[in-house]
């Protein structure tokens, strides 16, 4: 059912934990599947220092967390913000149908910690609709 990145990702997870004192803090699930992915952020100067995540899940919703956390490690909170679904999934060289909704859990919970992180900052939150913030 899932190709070798995908289980390789699963198998040896990167990031994964949780950051203490963590500038930004974002959990997403999806209550029909169960899973549940949290993202820990460290930030300096708007650029993400450190990542970390706890996901409770399947082998997609595992991959896909360390997937995206691979990709935001060292990206802008923006470009953070802009990595889609579907960019995750593709560098996990794909997931099956029944799985892609594991991506748009990963994408969730990254921008629920860039809000968390911007409103501790009395920033406002950034809309999720992406064309809706291309002024940040």
């Amino acid at each position: 059912m899932y190709n070798e990145k995908v289980m390789d990702y699963f198998e040896h997870p990167r990031n994964q934990g949780a950051i203490e004192d963590a500038d930004g803090i974002g959990e997403v699930g999806n209550p029909e599947c169960g899973d549940t992915t949290k993202i820990y952020l460290q930030v300096e100067h708007d650029v993400i220092t450190d990542v970390k995540f706890q996901t409770f899940g399947c082998a997609a919703a595992v991959a896909s967390s360390s997937m995206a956390t691979e990709l935001i490690k060292g990206k802008t909170l923006k470009e953070a913000w802009d990595l889609s679904n579907s960019a995750v999934a593709d560098a996990l060289d794909g997931l099956p149908p029944k799985k892609l909704h594991c991506s748009l859990i990963a994408e969730g919970a990254i921008h629920a910690a860039i809000n968390d992180y911007r409103t501790k900052r009395g920033l406002e939150a950034w809309k999720e609709k992406k064309e809706s913030h291309a002024e940040h």
